[in-house]
Formats: C-alpha cells, sequence, structure tokens
C-alpha cells in the first residue's frame, strides 16, 4: 500500500484497518502519508480515523469477552486473552498516532486510546476482587493491558 496523500486515499487507508486487512502494511503507509490539515478535510479525517479506532477497539473488545468465556477459568487462555487485547491496544495507540495530525490533536487522540485501555485496565481489576482466591486478581494485574 501506498502512503496516503489525498483524502479518499486516508479512506481506503483506514477501511483496510477497519478491516484488519494487513495491518503491517497499512500501519507502514499511513505513518508516512500526508494530508492538507485544512478546515473541513481536517474534521472529516479526524472521524474517520477515530471511527475506525472505535470499530476496532469495540472489536477487540468483543473478541476479549468470547475468549475469556472459552477461557472456563483456565490460567493459560485467560493470559492469551489479556495480552492479545493489551497487542491490540497497543497496535491502536500507534495507529492513531499519525504524523499527518498537528501534534497538540494528535497527543490528545493517543490519550483517549491510552485513557479507554486504563478503563478497561480497571473494569477487569474490578471484576477479578470477585475472585476469592486472588487468582484472578492476579494474573489481571500481571497482565495489564493498559501496558502501552
Amino acid at each position: 500500500m501506498n502512503p496516503p496523500k489525498t483524502y479518499a486515499e486516508w479512506v481506503t487507508a483506514f477501511d483496510a484497518l477497519k478491516s484488519r486487512t494487513d495491518d503491517a502494511a497499512v500501519l507502514q503507509a499511513i505513518k508516512k502519508g500526508s494530508i492538507e490539515w485544512q478546515s473541513g478535510v481536517a474534521e472529516r479525517f479526524v472521524k474517520k480515523l477515530t471511527d475506525t479506532i472505535n470499530s476496532r477497539m469495540n472489536a477487540a473488545n468483543e473478541r476479549f469477552q468470547r475468549d475469556m468465556n472459552n477461557a472456563r477459568g483456565q490460567e493459560g487462555p485467560i493470559v492469551q486473552a489479556l495480552l492479545a487485547l493489551r497487542k491490540e491496544m497497543i497496535f491502536l495507540t500507534d495507529a492513531i498516532n499519525l504524523p499527518a495530525i498537528p501534534e497538540k490533536d494528535r497527543d490528545q487522540y493517543v490519550r483517549l486510546v491510552r485513557s479507554q485501555a486504563d478503563g478497561m485496565q480497571r473494569s477487569l481489576e474490578d471484576s477479578a476482587k470477585k475472585d476469592r482466591s486472588g487468582k484472578m486478581s492476579s494474573i489481571v494485574r500481571n497482565h495489564k493491558i493498559n501496558a502501552v
């Protein structure tokens, strides 16, 4: 994939990112992409980017829930589910941190993804407290998803 330069090319790249089509190639291309940051285009660009990231986050959360249901309390599958979610959150943090976006705006979007990861981690830790053995709390604390 070539680095996107026009809004239409960015939309195509974001669609590929949303559909998980060759994440490595898409990430490499969008990191090298550029766009004329002007009113109108910037707003549409940011909306498409945040919609894409939100879609990926929702899909990651759904995969995580499914993996946790399938884990049936077994430590290995629980750890794998946590690490897969962490990997996705790291990827999304990297994907939203685009040089094409002015730095002051870029920092704000990165903070949003990190904040979401922090909230998910807090929720997992709160849920794990219900396990009287302490095993789940230990697993969740030792395999944080917000380690981005």
